[in-house]
């Protein structure tokens, strides 16, 4: 009987000293950059970190909800409680991580006050991106708003448009893509990066640091307060990490913490 307590007490101290695992679901750029700079402090620490790379806003929300990953990275408060409410979801932010300045891009022009008359501006066509694009035109002086706050503006909403912009709303990931077909894209900094755009210098106005579009690290309220994931908001608040954030992106990306 010795021997077999002795047996269990010594599965039970290897497996409170097992490796946790955590399979956060991120898009490419930053985000998924981010996390795979932190694995080796996170290994470290006992927690095995997969990333799984999507390229859409919707699946990684949708996977942590059914309990496929343990969290996600790659969208902003505004963002996650449009999706909380449209689709009944819970989820929940443990972090602010970084703020990816929104841009205005174009091929055709290379100056705002260029933009001619009745030309084809291309926006995100989810709730707050777009809202958020819509912003940034306001703060370039195209558009006026009727309420000039709303994060979720859609062109419809547009009050004053002196020079006629026709909107094109469109899914953010396909944007970067059709700056030939148009003459204004608004897109997420995160797309322009993988699109290879500088968004310090290619972007034609660009959101202030200021911006309270913070991305976060998101879970569901039943995992929040778990040991590996307060492990990895850790990581992600290091001086570290900060310094990596400033150093590879330059003030594209900008830490949030």
């Amino acid at each position: 009987m010795k021997k077999l307590l002795a047996v269990f007490a010594a599965v039970a101290a290897f497996s409170a000293h097992a490796d946790e695992t955590l399979t956060v679901a991120a898009t490419a750029v930053p985000h998924a950059e981010i996390l795979e700079f932190v694995k080796p402090t996170l290994a470290k620490e006992g927690v095995t970190l997969n990333v799984k790379v999507f390229n859409d806003y919707i699946q990684p929300n949708v996977q942590v909800d059914q309990k496929r990953m343990d969290a996600n990275f790659f969208q902003h408060q505004p963002y996650l409680d449009e999706f909380n409410k449209g689709k009944g979801t819970h989820l929940v932010s443990v972090a602010k991580v970084h703020v990816e300045p929104f841009g205005a891009y174009s091929d055709k022009i290379k100056n705002l006050a260029d933009l001619p008359d009745g030309a084809t501006v291309a926006l995100p066509n989810d709730a707050t991106n777009e809202g958020r694009a819509l912003l940034l035109l306001v703060k370039a002086g195209l558009i006026t708003l009727k309420d000039p706050n709303s994060i979720t503006a859609k062109p419809s909403d547009v009050q004053q448009n002196p020079k006629a912009l026709k909107f094109r709303e469109l899914e953010a990931a396909t944007l970067p893509r059709v700056l030939t077909q148009v003459d204004l894209a608004l897109i997420n900094t995160n797309y322009a990066l993988t699109a290879k755009l500088d968004p310090t210098k290619d972007a034609l106005v660009i959101e202030g640091q200021e911006s309270p579009y913070a991305n976060i690290l998101v879970t569901r309220e039943d995992n929040k307060d778990s040991p590996a994931i307060q492990k990895l908001v850790a990581a992600l608040h290091s001086p570290e990490t900060k310094a990596f954030i400033l150093e590879k992106y330059k003030g594209a990306v900008v830490p949030a913490f």
